[in-house]
Formats: structure tokens, C-alpha cells, sequence
């Protein structure tokens, strides 16, 4: 996937746009592969048959879901077929100007927080009906923890005795024991810093809704370890006013995530590589 297969793409499908200039992005996805069309559109290809489904999500909620959230979100454009000898559906998306958090330097982590906790406040109030439900297609993303049970207990295992593997695993049997018990809600499903766009030091925008579904909004806290801090993390909590078994939750998904990063159980990148060990230590030091 390079810049010339965007080119045919677009040539032989969008035909309109076939003289606009095709860049590579100084940061891309894992899940796609993301290329600027001219000045005001952006290509994504899915990297592989695992998130191809990911495109028909995105092309069908997010023009209904964006109307109900205070943060821009991608618009789609069109969406491509087949072609040119790559085989999924693809997408063109307008573009939105920002860096990503992970890369951006945060005016205010705490203010970030809040942004974020209203955005998920107000993505969890709108209407689930007919949404997706969670499964192997979004990675279980909104559905139980039960589904990364023997990984997580792997990765623990592995881990030990670099990390205290008694007070994970503890975490983690309390956390499964748990369930949302209220009607299901939208989740993003892959909240990283990764996928928050911030401009001029503030939330702008969250990108990347292939996971989304409708379930336990839990798997959305996970940001809360993997990227902010004690002051931020309590900022956020206590803007989204959720119940403490939803939060324990939250932090497995966390230690889940970074313990298979961290145990070499996970295909991942190595920003997220980087961050699994800081991560595991503010999961393991308590809410």
C-alpha cells in the first residue's frame, strides 16, 4: 500500500479528484494505512482482512452519531470498492487539521480529560438502537472481559516476577466478576492517545471509530492508565460519573491491553511498546 495504489484508486473510482496530489502521513494507524488527498481529504485503506469490516461501521454511523457530539469526528466522503489488486473496501474521509495526543504537545492534561469524558458522556447518551453489537469483528470492544481471560492470565504469567503478578491477577478476578448491568450504550472502542487529534493545545477531534459498537462502555476507560495521569485520571472519573465496578473494569481493560504489550503477546507499535510499562505501574498503584 503506497502512494501509487492511491493514485490508481482514486483515477480509476473517483475520477474527479485524480489530479490532487497523494502524501504519506508522518504518523499512521496499525489498522490502516492513511494517505492526505489534496489539502482537505484523507484515504484509508484497512492493512489487512481483520479491519476490513471496519469500513462499512464507519461509512454507516458516524455521519448519524456526529450530529449528538461536541467534538468533530471523520466525515465520510465516498467509499471506494476493490481495485487495482488491493482487496478490501476503503474510504475517503474530509480532513480534520490537529496532531495526534500522543505526539501533541497537551496544554492542560486535566482540561484534555474533561473534553474527553464529555465527548464519551454524550456518545453514551445517544440512541443504541440497531447499532453493532460486540464480537470477533471489533474485537469485543463493549463486551465482556471474559473474552481476553487466558491472554491476560498469560501475559501476567510471562510478566512475572517483573511486575506483582498476585495484585494483578487479584485485579483482574475482581474485574471478570463484574458485568454492565444497564441497557447497552456506544463505545468508541479504541480510545488512545493515538486517535485524539488536539489543536492549539486542546481536544479537537477523535478519529478511528472501526471498533465502535454498542455494550459496556468499559473497554473506553482504558486511556485513563494508558495515557493520562493521577490528576487527569481523577478529573475524568468524576466528569463521567460512572459506577465503581464499570471503573475496575476500566482498569483491566488497561492492564490487559498493556500486559500483552509488555509480554510480547500483542502485534502493536513501539510508541505503544514504549508506554506499556508505565502503564502496567499506574494500573498495578490503584485507581
Amino acid at each position: 500500500m503506497d502512494r501509487e495504489l492511491v493514485r490508481r484508486l482514486i483515477a480509476a473510482q473517483f475520477p474527479r479528484w485524480a489530479d490532487l496530489p497523494v502524501r504519506t502521513l508522518p504518523v499512521d494507524g496499525w489498522d490502516n494505512r492513511s494517505f492526505r488527498l489534496g489539502d482537505t481529504m484523507l484515504v484509508r485503506l484497512p492493512s489487512a482482512a481483520a479491519y476490513a469490516g471496519q469500513v462499512g461501521t464507519e461509512q454507516c454511523w458516524l455521519p448519524r452519531l456526529a450530529p449528538h457530539l461536541p467534538l468533530a469526528i471523520p466525515e465520510p466522503l465516498a467509499c471506494g470498492r476493490p481495485g487495482e489488486g488491493y482487496p478490501f473496501s476503503w474510504s475517503i474521509y474530509r480532513w480534520i487539521e490537529g496532531e495526534t495526543a500522543a505526539a501533541a504537545r497537551v496544554g492542560e492534561l486535566q482540561a484534555l480529560a474533561a473534553a474527553l469524558a464529555r465527548f464519551l458522556g454524550a456518545l453514551q447518551e445517544i440512541d443504541p438502537a440497531g447499532g453493532p453489537k460486540p464480537g470477533a469483528r471489533n474485537f469485543h470492544r463493549g463486551g465482556a472481559l471474559a473474552a481476553y481471560d487466558a491472554e491476560a492470565r498469560e501475559a501476567i504469567r510471562r510478566l512475572s516476577p517483573s511486575i506483582d503478578a498476585v495484585a494483578a491477577t487479584s485485579l483482574w478476578d475482581a474485574a471478570v466478576r463484574t458485568t454492565w448491568r444497564r441497557d447497552p450504550v456506544w463505545v468508541h472502542g479504541d480510545v488512545s492517545a493515538g486517535n485524539l487529534l488536539v489543536r492549539d493545545g486542546e481536544l479537537a477531534a477523535v478519529i478511528d471509530f472501526g471498533q465502535l459498537a454498542v455494550g459496556d462502555p468499559a473497554c473506553d476507560l482504558a486511556i485513563a492508565w494508558t495515557f493520562l495521569d493521577q490528576r487527569s485520571r481523577a478529573v475524568f472519573r468524576s466528569t463521567l460519573e460512572l459506577d465503581a465496578d464499570t471503573w475496575l473494569r476500566g482498569r483491566a481493560w488497561g492492564l490487559w491491553k498493556a500486559a500483552t504489550v509488555a509480554a510480547g503477546l500483542a502485534a502493536t507499535n513501539a510508541v505503544e511498546r514504549t508506554n506499556a510499562a508505565r502503564t502496567l505501574e499506574a494500573v498495578l498503584a490503584g485507581d
